[in-house]
This record gives structure tokens, C-alpha cells and sequence, in this order.
């Protein structure tokens, strides 16, 4: 199938982006990396009369580290963080999150900002923000505004931006000397979208966790917390015992979605071995 006719416009700067989406109004998107997006309009699934391309503007495109804030432009594909040296050391998590996204021909064109406000609720990077206490800053012609990233992903495909806001950049903390950053999921092939996925934050004093952020994706309506699990893990040492117990937290405290290829209680089993595999990791690694 082919889209719809639709309007293009090429936006020149944030400024004019955000000046466009006021004046064109609600049947308008944004066209980033078009990675998702492009494919809807084939599919008729989406079907906006303007497309505002922002690929070009440069202000959307830095990556910059500053008083202890590395911020990334919603503009930056996958491929352009994951060979910066300076997210690879602010930011590791990120770089261990991006090899799972889809295929080289996705990562070369998908962008940052693209995910994250599309928010689907098998992607990697919006747990990566959970876990990362990521900020998300979104401008409009009122101004800029930042939201936490546990308030900005609020359901399926759905978060906290104004239709006449355009998400411009994220700010994440970096990485501390005593925090650890781990990524993995399971899914049936490479490049396959996952059946549970998980992006942690741990934070140690001497052999005690003081801090854990434990991000799941894949597994429920958005990118989620578990809290209880996290709580469980503070102020303990890791241990065999440990870690089973904080798995099966997790697994009752998640509410699970089916997908169309995997059942609730298989995503919730495989999210209990998802956890293990994780903090045995980390486990094994500080021991």
C-alpha cells in the first residue's frame, strides 16, 4: 500500500518546528528518523496531512556533558550515541541497550527523540530513562518544559506531550563510580521485538545497595518501575537467596499484558528469568 497525499514541510530550527505545529494544528507529525512512522502511513495506519521534518536541524543533534548531565538531542540517531565515547562513559546503559534495537538499517536512521515519543511499550529506551531518572525536555512557543521520565510515559503509544510540543532532548545524570548499569532481554531472534527486556540501575556502598531503579519493557502497557522489587534490594548485599526473592517480587508485582505471540504467565516467567540472569550478572561481577 501507498500513504495518503499529505503536505511536507522541512523545518529550520526548533524554534520554526514548534511554530509549525501550532499553526498547522492536530493532523500534524513530526517526521524524525521515520523509522515507525513511515511504515504506518504505508499501512494507512496513520494518516497526518503534514509531515514537519526536523531531520535537519542542528540544534536537535548534541551530545554534550555538563556539571554532571549528559545531554542528548532528540535529533541523534541510535548509531550516532552508540559511537560516542562520551555516552559510552556517562551513560554505558545506553550503549548496552542500542545493539538490541531491530537491525543496522533501523539504528543508521531511528532517533532518540523518535522512541521516546512514540513510547510503544516494547522499546528499550524508554525503560533505559526510567531507569536512568532521565529527564525529557519539550519545547512549544510557550517555552521549554522538563517532565520526569516517570511521569512522561503514561500508556501504549501515549505520554505527556502536548500536541504542540516537540520533545528536543533528554537529560540523564552520569554514571556514578559506585553505580552499575545493566541491560539484557530475551526474544525469540535477534532483532525481534522482546518478550520481557529489562534496563537497572544499581547503586552500591561498599557491598550494599543503597539505590536500585529496575526498569521493565515488553511486558505491560509502557515501560514500568518495579518498585517493590527495587525496595527489596536496598540496603541488603546480593546473594543467591537474594536474588530469587527479588525475581519473584517482581513477578507479582508487574501487571502483564499478552502480546500476540506470548501469553500473560509466559511473560511473566520469563520476566522471573529475565531478573536472575540480571542480578546474577551483577552478582558474579562485584564478587
Amino acid at each position: 500500500m501507498k500513504p495518503n497525499l499529505f503536505q511536507y514541510v522541512r523545518a529550520k530550527s526548533t524554534k520554526d518546528a514548534v511554530s509549525l505545529l501550532e499553526e498547522l494544528g492536530e493532523d500534524t507529525q513530526i517526521l524524525a528518523g521515520g523509522q515507525s512512522l513511515v511504515p504506518t502511513m504505508a499501512l494507512r495506519m496513520a494518516n497526518p496531512e503534514t509531515l514537519i521534518d526536523i531531520s535537519a536541524i542542528a540544534e536537535l543533534q548534541i551530545i554534550e556533558l555538563s556539571n554532571g548531565v549528559l545531554t542528548i538531542g532528540a535529533g541523534c540517531r541510535y548509531v550516532d550515541i552508540l559511537n560516542r565515547d562520551l555516552v559510552v562513559k556517562s551513560a554505558p546503559l545506553l550503549c548496552q541497550a542500542i545493539p538490541y534495537i531491530a537491525h543496522d538499517a533501523i539504528r543508521n536512521r531511528g532517533t532518540i527523540g523518535g522512541s521516546l515519543a512514540l513510547a510503544d511499550p516494547a522499546s528499550e529506551l524508554p525503560a533505559c530513562m526510567l531507569a536512568l531518572n532521565a529527564v525529557i525536555i519539550v519545547e512549544s512557543n510557550d517555552g521549554q518544559r522538563k517532565i520526569s521520565a516517570l511521569d512522561f510515559f503514561q500508556g501504549t503509544y501515549f505520554t505527556a506531550l502536548s500536541e504542540n510540543e516537540l520533545l528536543v532532548a533528554v537529560e540523564i545524570p552520569e554514571i556514578g563510580s559506585n553505580q552499575i548499569h545493566e541491560f539484557h532481554e530475551i526474544s525469540r531472534r535477534s532483532g525481534d521485538y522482546a518478550i520481557s527486556g529489562g534496563a537497572f540501575v544499581l547503586t552500591l556502598e561498599d557491598s550494599l545497595i543503597t539505590c536500585a531503579q529496575l526498569a521493565y519493557f515488553a511486558v505491560s502497557d509502557c515501560a514500568v518501575l518495579a518498585t517493590n522489587a527495587a525496595e527489596a534490594l536496598e540496603g541488603v548485599s546480593l546473594s543467591p537467596e537474594t536474588i530469587i526473592s527479588v525475581s519473584d517480587i517482581v513477578a507479582g508485582e508487574i501487571e502483564f499484558f499478552a502480546d500476540l505471540y506470548n501469553s500473560e504467565a509466559t511473560k511473566k516467567q520469563v520476566t522471573k528469568v529475565l531478573t536472575r540472569r540480571m542480578l546474577t550478572k551483577i552478582y558474579d561481577g562485584i564478587g
